[in-house]
């Protein structure tokens, strides 16, 4: 058996994969978000590691017991800061926090290499801006920093005790060269830090270490290795085999993600996309990202009073319409490509009398489709050719929803099994490369296709008209958000 962990927003999740690379069980623990400010998103480190015990302690002991190697995946971007002892100093600050716009835009003006070095722009949701805005208003905080640790890394520390990361999440950190694969000294110089306060980087497939004797009693298993893992778009994208030249992914998590895979380093910062490497050598990736998706959901069913998020898509499926006069806006923390806009804010436009659970629900699911394409083009005009996505993350288990995004995006979804796991999926392939080894194209093939869903003319006749509209409102509320 090989256990993947993946740390995400909302939820730790569990993944055992058989020595054949199938998924034969899952287990999840939810955790706790605090958003203490407008803009602010943060959690608190043990909250991870407290998550990741009950989500192991959930799979089948025997299973447990026979777990050759473990990888990880997580949500990226966190500023985890430790002190010497290596506890933490504050809450960790994370991917959707929005606090530090005017960081950024001093950040990019003042150190034009995060553009040309590491092929980025400066954007509130990286880890680079949040050390800026700590050692501006939290200096006391900042002087006792030792070390920098993305949130699945801090598990990996309190797993091992090592201090280790992959390039494909620290990639989003904004301090490395990526086309290069290795920190950047003038990056960090920038934010006030240095090499030494960074983890050791690793492949993916390597291993950083080796379970804790505390930690694998708890978990009744033997001391194995831990390899270092992948972002968790990037396990995504292994587990559901996008490791190779215009393989391509869409991740309807928390936030909505579109990953192009490539075997060449290109970036386009101009829109907002984002150029990291890959969780396998030689291999890197440009993604959109846009900040809330199913998220939108979990928000429409609180405003809705409906039972869960299952039930808004049927009753939209069967009770509203494709292209009806609700529109909606789904910036609920802010957008980052292609708007770099963390002042934005999400909108429900066209309410009339009729409009209830059914029709925002289906508002809902066509926003969400309309920024998935705006990021889509920024990655088209990129230059990389997609001609079929391959759809993961708890979205994945509604096809209607891949049906409107199928229209939207003009291009074939494909459903593949273990889709709806996501990174700690590929966390586990990670982890069963590194102990049996092989082909990369083999060990990494795409998981059996369950279902395709292909792009229909009349729904694109529905929906064309309204993402037009999509656009014209955002411009029309951008300088009010």
């Amino acid at each position: 058996m090989f256990l993947g962990i993946d740390i995400g927003t909302s939820s730790v999740k569990a993944a055992l994969i058989d020595e054949s690379g199938r998924q034969v069980e899952v287990s999840q623990a939810d955790l706790p978000i605090s958003r203490p400010k407008p803009l602010w998103s943060e959690q608190n480190p043990s909250d991870w590691w407290t998550a990741t015990n009950m989500a192991v302690a959930k799979l089948d002991v025997n299973r447990r017991h026979g777990v050759k190697a473990i990888g990880l995946s997580g949500q990226m971007h966190g500023a985890t800061l430790l002190d010497k002892s290596l506890a933490p100093l504050r809450p960790a600050i994370l991917w959707n926090d929005g606090r530090s716009f005017e960081e950024c835009r001093e950040l990019q003006e003042s150190t034009p290499e995060f553009v040309s070095k590491g092929g980025n722009l400066v954007m509130p949701g990286f880890t680079a801006p949040k050390l800026e805005w700590v050692r501006r208003h939290e200096p006391q905080i900042f002087e006792k920093i030792h070390a920098v640790l993305l949130p699945k890394d801090y598990v990996r520390l309190r797993m091992t005790g090592d201090l280790a990361s992959d390039m494909s999440d620290s990639s989003g950190t904004l301090w490395m060269d990526v086309e290069n694969r290795k920190w950047c000294g003038e990056l960090l110089a920038a934010c006030g830090l240095t090499e030494a306060n960074m983890p050791k980087l690793y492949e993916g497939h390597e291993v950083t270490g080796v379970l804790r004797q505390e930690a694998a009693e708890a978990w009744g298993m033997q001391r194995v290795p831990v390899v270092a893992g992948g972002g968790d778009n990037a396990a995504g994208a292994v587990g559901v085999g996008v490791i190779d030249e215009g393989e391509a992914l869409l991740s309807l998590g928390t936030s909505g993600v579109i990953f192009v895979a490539g075997n060449t380093f290109r970036s386009n910062p101009g829109s907002a996309a984002h150029a990291f490497c890959h969780a396998l050598p030689d291999r890197w990736h440009l993604m959109s990202v846009m900040l809330s998706a199913a998220s939108c959901l979990d928000w429409a069913v609180k405003l809705t009073g409906t039972p869960d998020a299952g039930d808004l898509v049927r009753r939209a499926q069967t009770e509203a319409s494709l292209g009806g006069p609700e529109h909606f806006l789904p910036y609920l923390s802010g957008e980052r490509t292609p708007h770099n806009n963390p002042h934005a804010s999400g909108v429900l436009f066209g309410l009339g009398h009729d409009s209830g659970p059914a029709q925002i629900g289906q508002a809902v699911l066509e926003g969400v489709a309309f920024g998935m394409a705006d990021g889509f083009k920024a990655l088209v005009e990129s230059g990389v050719d997609v001609h079929s996505i391959s759809v993961i993350g708890g979205g994945a288990q509604s096809t209607y929803w891949g049906r409107i995004l199928s229209a939207v995006l003009d291009c074939p979804m494909v459903y593949r099994d273990g889709a709806a796991t996501g990174p700690a999926y590929g966390a586990a392939r990670l982890a069963r490369f590194a102990t049996l080894g092989g082909d990369v194209e083999d060990m990494f093939e795409a998981p059996e296709v369950l279902q395709i869903v292909e792009p229909k003319d009349s729904d694109q006749d529905k929906l064309a008209p309204k993402y037009e509209k999509f656009g014209t409102l955002y411009r029309m509320l951008k300088d009010a958000f």
